[in-house]
């Protein structure tokens, strides 16, 4: 038999009605996500029309477009799904069959990490796609008449690679603190409810 709703004095009432505001942001994301698809459908038309004249390394700069607009996605429904679930409202999706396998289990810290991880990911292709590009280093930086003209040019700069390559690694770190922090409360908390039954 479940117990009754204890009622809240008003003022926490409204401050706890107030997760509700969220709502306008987490729509907001899933608009964001429509217009990702749309991103994605146009890279790919672009890649199958154009399939017969592109180079090699074009190919594989947009098909790595093509993974970045993929993994920003997978990010979005992540922060959608297990935002709402953890901060707003429960979803209610026990027994669904397309249930996320990691939304049983979600609180924010294991939202924060895989997040981190899911940033990782976009920034290693990101990286990637300019490590292709760093084989022009020394070329002449695009301009729109180099552009126009299909002349060897270059967007990349020995600067920016390495600016790039620091990042990348501060987000990792970031990550590994992320995780080992989580780790640590974990291990904490655990250890609070084992010496509280005895």
């Amino acid at each position: 038999m479940s117990q009754p709703r204890a009622s809240l004095n008003p003022l926490p009432s409204l401050i706890f009605s107030s997760r509700w505001l969220q709502l306008p942001l987490y729509l907001g994301l899933i608009a964001a996500q429509g217009v990702y698809v749309f991103l994605f459908l146009k890279e790919l038309l672009h890649l199958i029309q154009d399939a017969a004249s592109l180079s090699e390394q074009g190919i594989m700069l947009i098909v790595l477009g093509l993974i970045d607009v993929v993994m920003i996605s997978n990010l979005l429904v992540m922060v959608i799904v297990g935002g709402y679930e953890t901060f707003v409202s429960r979803l209610r999706l026990e027994g669904h069959p397309d249930q996320p396998e990691w939304l049983s289990h979600v609180n924010a810290s294991v939202l924060k990490v895989k997040l981190a991880m899911a940033i990782i990911g976009i920034s290693s292709i990101h990286l990637l796609k300019t490590f292709i590009e760093a084989g022009q280093l020394g070329l002449p930086l695009c301009t729109q008449e180099l552009t126009a003209a299909a002349a060897l040019c270059t967007k990349a700069t020995a600067t920016g690679v390495m600016w790039q390559t620091i990042i990348h690694c501060v987000f990792i770190l970031s990550a590994i603190g992320i995780a080992w922090t989580d780790k640590l409360m974990t291990g904490v908390s655990a250890k609070r409810e084992h010496e509280a039954h005895h």
